[in-house]
């Protein structure tokens, strides 16, 4: 069964990181249902949420491969209900 998820990223020094994010990120748009980001240029950092819609184990991967680039920092909120 799918679950509901919201990704929420911080990308310190986004010009270092935003690419590996991005590709990461295209590499999940089956699952992802939605993406807003507010950059914070004058701190060097950009808040990314994303909403997304499947299998436990999607949004984990998602997550850990989020979260293992450099200067991203990642949280996840999973729903309980399945859909």
């Amino acid at each position: 069964m799918s679950k509901i998820a919201v990704i929420s990223a911080i990308l310190e020094e986004p010009q270092s990181c935003q690419l590996k994010f991005n590709q990461v990120i295209s590499s999940f748009k089956g699952i992802i249902k939605g993406r807003m980001g507010i950059p914070f240029e004058e701190d060097g950092i950009s808040v990314i949420s994303i909403t997304v819609v499947g299998e436990l184990d999607e949004i984990n991967s998602l997550t850990g491969k989020l979260g293992n680039i450099d200067n991203v920092y990642v949280k996840t909120s999973v729903s309980k209900k399945e859909i």
